[in-house]
């Protein structure tokens, strides 16, 4: 048997979902004391800006597909 995919349409865009993600993150990070926990915030704020400027450049109007 296999599982039903959940296909709801989300309100908020991609691009504003990982950069709440990465704000919600380093605020996070900022109220706790230095340790891996706090790098470890860091680490996946950083990887969600990064993500949001991935998906930035590869749905850019000037992204052409190679020949």
């Amino acid at each position: 048997m296999t599982a039903k995919r959940n296909r709801r349409k989300n309100s908020v865009p991609f691009d504003e979902r990982l950069q709440r993600a990465a704000d919600e993150a380093r605020a996070a990070a900022e109220q706790l004391p230095q340790g891996e926990a706090r790098d470890a915030l860091l680490k996946k704020a950083r990887q969600a800006e990064t993500a949001a400027h991935l998906n930035e450049w590869l749905t850019s109007p000037g992204l052409q597909s190679p020949r």
